[in-house]
């Protein structure tokens, strides 16, 4: 029988080489940062009037809110079709996405010439544009996701709240409001979650109108009328893969059990939704009789090789083999390609597909780019490290009940 799993901070230790070399690539991106906003976007970036955007978009906003996917497929799956086994999974998911869509916002804030203006879309509406649609859904989205998160907060503090010197008369007004807090989110959750997979359904489409806007200036191998439903696809088929790289590399850095039975079952539905991504991409191509580019041998062709081939048909063919599937090293690395396949659609449908009329030069990204969006990833993995110590978000084997099947297992022996 398997061992009950209960959430519970983590006690290992939070500094190692590896955070280490975190942490300076984290300062190293937060420099460039402020000295985009004291010297201005130009003074940092590649950008100008042909390339209005670059990997700020392509990778940390579109790439992120695809590979932060797993928040809403994993409630899905987990909540609203109610498969328990499910459950050590989802909390780890959250908290990827919520860190991921808090930097998707802040990378759009950085990315604005006025950034200041990022608080125009509350209350400047305008219901025929697509980057609205998406702006909107995303803020909204990423309070669901606070919402979402604040049960874990709760369990954590309730009968704990300790407040130093003073302000310790308020421990058990503060104690009091976090058991009423969680009796009513307990109550309402079912609204939150409900509304969490419908707007990352909403937005997840619309970043792919976003490019069909773009028209001609696409190259045809990935500009088409159902790009918002290739993004869709994409997106949920890349979730949980995301889940899976997310819950083995903890495993590992935290020195614990990988989490195999679970991870093996929630890899059965990724090859069925790979395929149905693929079915649907060259099924578009065939329509569009758009294959013909693919005869032409130059950067473009070979990028969308790359990103079909290596990050959609090798993972689809990997995670059908049962060998594979049981496997964590196998899991591990079709997981890690179908991520780099989604991140390159989106590097390609923003970047390498778009060819802004009169371009005189090619668009290539600073190092300040680079290395923000470097710090921004960096800065998401020292976060995910802190709050799992101080949250109960990883599930471990309770020690009662280990310590009670060992004893079983030396009583049965005798």
């Amino acid at each position: 029988m398997e061992h009950p799993h209960k959430p519970t901070p983590l006690t290992k230790k939070f500094f190692t080489p590896w955070v280490i070399v975190l942490a300076a690539i984290a300062l190293n991106g937060i420099l460039f940062l402020l000295a985009r906003f004291v010297f201005g976007i130009g003074a940092v970036t590649n950008l100008d009037n042909q390339y209005p955007w670059g990997i700020w978009i392509g990778l940390d906003v579109a790439a992120g809110v695809a590979l932060a996917a797993g928040g809403f497929t994993t409630a899905a799956i987990g909540h609203i079709m109610h498969n328990d086994k499910y459950e050590s999974i989802i909390r780890p998911a959250l908290l990827t996405a919520l860190l991921g869509y808090t930097f998707v916002a802040v990378s759009v804030m950085v990315d604005l010439g006025r950034w200041y203006y990022i608080w125009h879309p509350i209350i400047m509406w305008n219901g025929n544009s697509a980057l609205f649609e998406v702006g909107i859904c995303v803020m909204i989205y990423l309070t669901v996701l606070y919402i979402e998160f604040l049960p874990i907060v709760t369990e954590r503090f309730i009968g704990r709240v300790n407040l130093p010197g003073i302000l310790s008369r308020f421990n058990k007004l503060v104690n009091t409001f976090l058991i009423k807090l969680d009796k009513g989110l307990d109550k309402t959750m079912f609204i939150f979650i409900i509304a969490g997979v419908v707007l990352s359904c909403l937005h997840q489409s619309s970043l792919g109108t976003l490019m069909i806007i773009a028209g001609p200036k696409m190259h045809p191998l990935w500009q088409t009328p159902i790009l918002p439903l290739l993004f869709l696809l994409s997106a949920i088929a890349v979730g949980f893969p995301m889940v899976i790289m997310e819950s083995l590399t903890a495993s590992r850095s935290f020195g614990l059990k990988p989490e195999t039975e679970v991870l093996n079952s929630l890899s059965r539905f990724i090859a069925p939704l790979l395929g149905i991504y693929l079915i649907a991409k060259i099924g578009d191509m065939v329509i569009r009789e758009t294959f013909v580019y693919l005869s032409e041998l130059n950067s473009t062709t070979i990028l969308f090789g790359i990103e079909v081939v290596i990050g959609v048909i090798v993972p689809l063919r990997m995670f059908m083999s049962p060998a594979v599937r049981e496997s964590t090293k196998g899991l591990y690395i079709a997981s890690m390609l179908v991520i780099f396949g989604i991140v390159m659609n989106r590097f390609n449908n923003f970047i390498t597909a778009y060819n802004p009329p009169y371009a005189l030069d090619s668009y290539m990204p600073s190092i300040g780019e680079i290395s923000v969006t470097l710090g921004f990833i960096a800065i998401e993995i020292l976060l995910y490290r802190l709050f799992v110590k101080i949250f109960p978000v990883i599930s471990i084997p309770a020690k009662k009940s280990l310590s009670k099947t060992k004893f079983a297992i030396r009583g049965a022996a005798k």
